[in-house]
């Protein structure tokens, strides 16, 4: 049977308007005529709909090879008409079908996946009834747009496209993926983040807690009550500063050092950890103990950095400075340059303290391996700069009193006062001249 379409097939043939057998007055004619005309009229509009739709038809049968029958849009206006009222009526069907209904098992399944700490109180049993509710009217709503657009084809109409003004069906999120839940997936990362990740076992926050007991108020070096012991010359500076970190070192050693190396002599610091994770282990503890003496470090430089604060100069240290008079020159003795070296000698100083301390791996298997408590550079490149700055501006006031000193008694030393007195002596003047 051939599968094309046809007046005969698509539409039923025209009745005709039965003839006007009886007779009439005038005025009946005159009506009879105007009905004759418009049913007329009607039976040629409906003519040309079937022509021009038989037409569209066979095309359209004629191109499913090339799948490019006319577009709706190039047919007659009365023709989009009528698709326009065909589509609108199939629409109305399509839409008061009955739709199939959420299946109560996933809304279970959903209610299933909240805690139930979320679930617990009359506010939050009335929201999840209003989630539901929300859910159950997307589902529905997405359903009944879904069977609509696959029981019908829009017709290309702007009409139609003004009168719905829809928006365009949700996409799945690119990357993810719905066919399960991340629930499992979840606990077993979490699994696996506990038993590999060493920081979370409890070793850790015992060195932590020793850390802290050590180091919470102790400095490598503290000048802060150099001040009140009166001005001091830069090379006992210097000793003290090295005095200072050496016995800092000693006590360390003695106490925090000593602390975490009983720990690990007790069986219960390895607990839970395996055989092929001990390497992983002892990393993660020397990591933990190099930044627990960099912070140490680094919070004596910015304390002793701190000190020199040309805004506050309650705990500035006082330096003895001597003003010197050797051949013929006036100098600070020891040098403003020199002065400046025995500062910076300090943020030396504490950067090479505690960096021979070998690791705990080390020191139970008799290695050589020692903890990285270097001082970043960035710190001792501020440190340094801001020293330096510092100097300069609490160093104005010996500054001015060596200017005043050069501009008063500067010509004493120089030999303008021995050129005077030689030209004096040479001049040969009388008694009252000499006066």
């Amino acid at each position: 049977a051939s599968k094309k379409r046809t007046l005969r097939t698509l539409f039923r043939p025209a009745a005709l308007p039965s003839p006007v057998i009886s007779e009439t007055s005038p005025s009946q004619k005159k009506l009879l005529a105007y009905h004759r005309d418009k049913e007329q009229q009607e039976m040629i509009n409906q003519l040309l709909i079937d022509r021009a739709l038989e037409v569209y038809y066979i095309t359209m049968d004629e191109t499913d090879k090339d799948e490019t029958a006319p577009p709706v849009t190039e047919l007659p206006s009365t023709v989009r008409k009528y698709f326009f009222a065909d589509y609108l009526f199939l629409k109305k069907c399509v839409q008061s079908n009955p739709m199939v209904p959420i299946q109560q098992q996933w809304l279970r399944s959903m209610l299933t996946m909240v805690p139930q700490s979320l679930m617990e109180g009359k506010d939050r049993e009335l929201l999840t009834e209003d989630l539901l509710k929300e859910i159950v009217r997307d589902y529905e709503k997405s359903m009944q747009r879904c069977v609509l657009r696959r029981a019908l084809i829009k017709p290309d109409i702007k009409e139609l496209d003004k009168l719905e003004e829809e928006a365009p069906l949700p996409l799945l999120p690119l990357g993810l993926d719905f066919s399960s839940t991340w629930r499992n997936s979840y606990i077993k990362a979490k699994k696996q983040i506990i038993s590999t990740l060493q920081i979370l076992h409890p070793t850790m926050k015992t060195l932590l807690d020793f850390g802290y007991t050590a180091f919470f108020n102790f400095l490598v070096v503290d000048f802060s009550s150099s001040r009140l012991k009166g001005p001091v010359d830069c090379r006992s500076f210097k000793t003290d500063a090295s005095l200072s970190c050496s016995k800092a070192e000693d006590e360390i050693m003695s106490t925090w050092y000593q602390r975490v190396i009983d720990h690990f002599t007790q069986s219960e610091a390895l607990d839970g950890v395996k055989l092929d994770q001990l390497e992983s282990f002892y990393n993660c503890v020397a990591v933990l103990m190099s930044n627990q003496l960099k912070e140490l470090l680094q919070r004596t430089t910015e304390v002793f950095v701190k000190l020199f604060d040309p805004e506050d100069r309650r705990h500035l240290p006082l330096f003895k400075m001597d003003l010197t008079f050797d051949e013929n020159r006036m100098e600070f003795y020891p040098s403003l340059q020199d002065l400046e070296e025995a500062i910076l000698f300090v943020v030396d100083c504490i950067g090479q303290t505690l960096q021979n301390i070998q690791t705990i791996r080390a020191w139970l298997t008799g290695g050589t391996a020692t903890l990285d408590a270097e001082l970043p550079a960035h710190t001792v490149q501020w440190a340094k700069s801001t020293l330096k700055k510092s100097i300069r501006d609490n160093l104005e006031g010996p500054k001015e009193h060596f200017k005043g000193y050069v501009e008063s008694y500067g010509w004493l030393v120089d030999g303008t006062a021995e050129e005077r007195i030689n030209r004096f002596v040479a001049e040969q003047s009388s008694f009252d001249e000499y006066t």
